[in-house]
């Protein structure tokens, strides 16, 4: 699993069955303390994320198939939570834990 911030969409007219449903979005994964990690990956959304969410990725193909409920899933990362807030504890890095005002 990682973290990762929501830094887009991307639109499709043509989708595979599976996917129909679902939105696909672009995130920027984050270590724990909100620094950027990796590339930007294309994610499919489950769980009606936005723009600007911090979000919980799983980024494994069989874990995105039990997620779709497919036997074998045209996708690899699939975004499963939202998350609130990211508490890192005070010692591992004076700084901010990742706190999203953006859900209420």
């Amino acid at each position: 699993m990682q973290i990762g911030r929501v830094c887009g969409t991307v639109v499709s007219t043509l989708k595979h069955p599976a996917l129909h449903g679902h939105r696909l979005l672009l995130v920027q994964p984050h270590d724990p303390h909100g620094v950027r990690v990796g590339e930007t990956t294309l994610a499919l959304d489950v769980v009606d994320a936005g723009v600007g969410d911090w979000v919980l990725l799983v980024d494994e193909g069989s874990s995105a198939s039990l997620v779709l409920g497919t036997r074998r899933g045209p996708v690899r990362t699939v975004i499963v939570g939202v998350l609130d807030a990211v508490q890192v504890p005070p010692d591992t890095r004076p700084g901010a834990a990742i706190d999203s005002p953006t859900r209420g």
